[in-house]
């Protein structure tokens, strides 16, 4: 568990380690509840990140957005890893029509992102070393802003193609966005399946955690780490839409700022890039010592959205995260799988 997290340096060996070594700091990307929705199939020229559908999340997020913005981040880890490397990584995403048992093509298509890899002259970034110390934080910030450039970066960073970032900073517009917060947490905590789903994803305890390697780690939230049986009743007891409503108030009102990812289009391609804009943002965050964590109820209650978006003046275009941001201590890390489990 110590070594998932340790920052490796540049990879020797033959190819294939090499490639196995990118793979595993595409692992420490984020994922919605830390599901690790990913595949990884590795050959001489080519990383492919395919979705695994065996680990989405139909109630959170029942268009799998989600889990190909989870797809986007790891790419973007693997886009990094592979540059410090010495290889240019050129990733495109490809949709590929899933048949039937019948010859018919199913409702719902796969798409993985294809990485190809080629030589080229090695660049360690800033953004690359930020890999290992990235997490959500989830617990309070220290309620102070960040400088006028660090939000130039921050901004730049959060940007691609058909996505970008607004950065909110004015306390009113703050405040705005945790009555939508507040509204779909509402929404959510009285949906019985939302409260199910998300509890089968809290890992309660340190051993739990390490044997699954994957989930919501309490301690990563600053809850006590506890036994299953134990943590599952105290989840039931004090797990509720006012605790919850009353947490997210503490924590926007001690950010610095909120950033919401747009995608001008609705479709995987976009929700793809939004993933690799946030982990870019997230990334360049932490290199300059700044925290962030998700704020995603308003894109996630389906009814809420488009009110959401209204407010937000965008038009058609679809409001992918919602990220708060500020300084804080670290948090205990959430886990990984080994490598060897998600290679396909």
């Amino acid at each position: 568990v110590t070594r998932v997290w340790q920052p490796a340096g540049l990879a020797v060996g033959d190819s294939l380690s090499i490639r196995r070594e990118l793979v595993r700091y595409a692992t420490l990307a984020p994922s919605s509840h830390n599901t690790q929705c990913w595949k990884f199939r590795v050959e001489d020229k080519v990383i492919s990140v395919l979705p695994d559908f065996s680990r989405r999340t139909p109630v959170v997020d029942p268009d799998d957005h989600h889990l190909f913005v989870s797809l986007g981040c790891a790419t973007e880890n693997l886009v990094q890893a592979a540059l410090a490397n010495g290889l240019k990584a050129d990733a495109r995403l490809d949709v590929v029509a899933a048949v039937g048992a019948a010859g018919s093509l199913a409702a719902n298509t796969s798409g993985m992102v294809k990485i190809t890899l080629e030589p080229t002259q090695a660049v360690v970034s800033t953004l690359f070393k930020a890999i290992p110390e990235r997490q959500c934080t989830r617990t309070e910030f220290d309620g102070q802003p960040v400088s006028a450039p660090e939000l130039k970066l921050l901004e730049q960073a959060g940007m691609g193609a058909g996505v970008r970032v607004l950065l909110l900073t004015d306390t009113a517009a703050m405040e705005k966005i945790l009555e939508y917060v507040v509204q779909g947490n509402s929404a959510q905590m009285n949906d019985p399946a939302f409260v199910q789903e998300l509890k089968d994803w809290i890992r309660f305890g340190g051993d739990e955690a390490v044997r699954t390697g994957d989930g919501l780690y309490s301690a990563a939230s600053g809850n006590p780490s506890l036994p299953r049986w134990l943590g599952s009743l105290l989840f039931g007891l004090f797990f509720t839409e006012k605790s919850e409503n009353d947490k997210y108030a503490k924590h926007v009102r001690t950010s610095a700022g909120i950033a919401i990812f747009v995608s001008d289009s609705s479709d995987r391609t976009h929700w793809v890039e939004a993933g690799r804009c946030y982990e870019r943002f997230a990334l360049q965050a932490t290199a300059l010592g700044i925290r962030n964590a998700m704020l995603n109820q308003p894109v996630e209650v389906s009814r809420l959205r488009p009110q959401f978006a209204a407010h937000l003046g965008i038009g058609s275009a679809r409001p992918d995260l919602v990220v708060r941001f500020g300084r804080a201590p670290k948090m205990p890390q959430s886990l990984r799988r080994p490598v060897q489990t998600v290679l396909a």
